[in-house]
């Protein structure tokens, strides 16, 4: 559903709320295309001058849905929603800025290597088990992830799968701060606030000029999605997820 995704603009700051607990974020198809539709307004509205991603406490995001995955590895159709999403995120014209407390799996970890700056508290962990899964990496994080953590960092995190600790991730450079749980809202809309406040075009120009090119990381997404849908219907994909859902649901 999509309340499970909360849009709110406070001031020139656009907060985009990642919002089903019972599910500890766990994000659907319509959530993806809630938060595209989002960035896409945002970014055309001069009003807007910062996005901000957060979760519930506790739960930045646990990752795709996988019920909503098993029925694509089994032949159904979709996941047009979390293409569209990736390319919001490689695509958006405005500062990001994330606040994580808690769970961030897969996306809930890859969405934040997109971000400007990004917040989490003592008790987050980023892990991307995408290969324990049968899968490949997503969102751009193999180009991304080995800029910012080198080639063995990286293939600690996107090929091991091992978990990252928010010390660990701030000193790798994967995130701007470690905050307590109770000052992790108040620094990223601080943050939001500090970056809205700036001359925009100069800060655009800035922005543009120290990420990575644009072109070069949307190639790389398209290539990782084209694997991964290859993947997410393989043999070895259906095995491993199918397992991964029995596990849960017996524990």
């Amino acid at each position: 559903m999509t309340d499970h995704i909360l849009v709110e603009r406070q001031g020139a700051v656009q907060i985009i709320r990642i919002n089903r607990p019972d599910k500890k974020n766990a994000l659907t198809r319509a959530m993806y295309a809630k938060m595209s539709t989002a960035l896409a307004e945002g970014d055309a509205d001069p009003a807007v001058r910062v996005h901000v991603f957060l979760g519930v406490p506790g739960a930045f995001s646990s990752g795709n849905d996988l019920a909503d995955f098993l029925v694509i590895a089994t032949g159904g159709e979709g996941g047009n929603e979390v293409w569209d999403f990736l390319m919001a995120l490689a695509r958006s014209e405005k500062p990001m800025v994330s606040g994580v407390d808690g769970i961030a799996v897969g996306i809930g970890t890859t969405l934040n290597l997109h971000c400007d700056l990004t917040f989490a508290t003592p008790r987050t962990l980023f892990r991307t088990p995408f290969v324990d899964l049968g899968l490949v990496p997503e969102a751009g994080s193999s180009l991304i992830a080995p800029q910012l953590l080198g080639r063995q960092g990286a293939f600690a995190l996107l090929g091991l799968g091992e978990g990252f600790s928010a010390e660990r991730a701030k000193a790798a450079g994967m995130i701007y701060d470690v905050v307590s749980e109770d000052a992790l809202e108040g620094a990223v809309l601080a943050a939001a606030n500090n970056i809205a406040a700036k001359p925009p075009q100069a800060l655009k120009i800035a922005r543009d000029l120290m990420r990575e090119p644009r072109e070069e990381l949307i190639a790389r997404i398209k290539v990782e999605s084209e694997h991964f849908r290859e993947r997410l219907t393989s043999e070895e994909a259906r095995a491993a997820l199918t397992a991964f859902m029995t596990r849960r649901k017996a524990g």
